[in-house]
């Protein structure tokens, strides 16, 4: 680990001590990402969240944590987790979506050092009805349909924020020219698991680190290895990963 100051982002949302771990087990939660087709791109729906709640500020997808009524009788966190999402979606944006169409297709956990942790479910999936969008103007201020592409550009241009796992989600849905292609490639895989590590390489640029990086196990962002991590840096974000992979 370099003793160098580390370079934060302004969306690196986790912690500046490395070291700090945290006790506290992680919030179950759920998130949807709501998906529409037009021309020659998806479009997914976002959200700005109130400054004043978590993740405040950022443009995310509707989501929360997962609140005890959304357990199914056998207690199948999956189920309720899938039934957060849709009730969120409803409380957040007024959108309708059937939760037993959902393909969950990620988790994030974040790393110990997170002041506040989720550990999130992340789903996908297509809707009708797009247009009619509503929020409440209380913990969501605004909302949008962008295509994935657009919403990097403009976070890397800085005029919106983006927590890393929205960010990493957003790259993944510019690999397919569908909504449906998307669904369907989720569909094709086993759902993707971040339990994220921080890094700080030598240049004092922090990076979120998962399995697959050759520093995953041991911490150190500069070893030689594959990679799989977001590179943090204040210019903005860069995905390293196989390209096989994505």
């Amino acid at each position: 680990m370099s003793d160098k100051t580390p370079e934060q982002h302004r969306n690196d949302i986790y912690a500046k001590d490395l070291d700090d771990k945290s006790s506290t087990p992680a919030i179950p939660a759920a998130t949807v990402v709501l998906l529409r087709q037009r021309e020659t791109s998806p479009e997914v729906l976002m959200l700005r969240k109130n400054s004043k709640i978590a993740f405040g500020g950022m443009w995310v997808f509707p989501g929360g944590r997962i609140d005890e009524e959304d357990y199914p009788a056998d207690r199948d966190l999956e189920g309720a987790a899938r039934v957060a999402a849709a009730r969120e979606a409803a409380e957040e944006a007024a959108v309708t979506a059937t939760p037993e169409e959902f393909v969950w297709f990620a988790h994030w956990t974040p790393p110990p050092s997170s002041p506040k942790r989720f550990a999130t479910y992340f789903f996908a999936t297509v809707i009708e009805g797009s247009e009619n969008v509503q929020i409440d103007g209380g913990e969501v201020l605004d909302h949008m349909w962008i295509a994935p592409a657009e919403a990097l550009a403009k976070h890397g241009a800085g005029d919106i924020d983006l927590a890393p796992p929205t960010w990493v989600t957003l790259y993944h849905l510019t690999r397919r020219a569908t909504a449906r292609a998307v669904i369907d490639d989720f569909s094709a895989r086993a759902p993707r698991h971040y339990a994220t590590r921080i890094g700080q390489r030598a240049d004092g640029v922090r990076v979120a680190i998962w399995e697959g990086d050759g520093a995953y196990v041991h911490g150190d962002a500069d070893a030689e290895g594959t990679r799989h991590r977001l590179v943090m840096a204040k210019g903005g974000f860069e995905f390293e990963h196989p390209p096989e992979d994505y």
